[in-house]
């Protein structure tokens, strides 16, 4: 399957997609990447040595990634992804491509994004999960309570696709976990200057987790499975 072919807005209406509008817009789409380019995808998924989002640069991807982000980022489908949360010509929108391999346990603590996004979209691209709840996503109904489902957990396997509308309860997060996740992020934002801003923001922030990560490990350890930030 040619490299322009691995993300296909056509297989978001597939009868597995799982689109809501309550309590806030999101979509669970499953398988939405070829097995084919598995081992390609997996080979050139960048390596950063330290646990959370580093901002996207080409020169840590290999080349499958780099087309995939350059999918993910298509107007085609960011105005498919919008179409399905309620938004129109989410394409006209600055977007901001994140890309993590790992996390510890201070990540994944119950927040509903800044008010600076629109929408964001999450995709996995782990070989395979332990057959635990540690490190699946879900999207909440409260955000006091990460047993509060609104919709089955999400485990963070190869091809699985999420996507959600940003609004003041969209809340979502996972149980701690720590090891490899890997995943890329795309948040769609109210303006450029807020791309700018998170531009500075997160150039800043590589350096520090650069430096920090064992601390911040060490720092996150104990933190509740009700966790939250805002």
């Amino acid at each position: 399957m040619p490299i322009a072919m691995l993300l296909d807005p056509a297989r978001l209406d597939r009868p597995d997609v799982q689109v809501s509008e309550a309590p806030f817009a999101f979509m669970i789409a499953p398988a939405q990447l070829p097995e084919a380019e598995r081992g390609a995808l997996a080979a050139d998924f960048p390596r950063y040595g330290s646990a959370g989002f580093f901002p996207y640069r080409d020169e840590d991807c290999g080349s499958s990634i780099r087309a995939l982000v350059a999918e993910m980022t298509s107007p085609a489908f960011a105005d498919a992804l919008g179409a399905r949360l309620g938004l129109g010509r989410l394409s006209e929108r600055p977007s901001i491509v994140t890309v993590s391999d790992a996390v510890n346990r201070r990540h994944g603590t119950i927040h509903t994004d800044s008010k600076s996004k629109i929408a964001t979209a999450l995709l996995y691209l782990n070989e395979d999960w332990p057959r635990t709840s540690e490190g699946c996503l879900r999207f909440l109904h409260r955000g006091d309570d990460i047993e509060a489902l609104a919709a089955p957990e999400i485990r963070p396997v190869y091809g699985t696709l999420v996507a959600f509308r940003r609004a003041d309860n969209s809340w979502h997060g996972h149980l701690p976990f720590e090891g490899e996740r890997r995943v890329i992020q795309v948040a769609w934002l109210t303006s450029a200057e807020e791309l700018e801003r998170k531009n500075r923001r997160g150039r800043f922030s590589r350096f520090v987790k650069k430096i920090v990560g064992s601390l911040d490990a060490r720092w996150g350890a104990r933190r509740g499975v009700n966790a939250r930030h805002d």
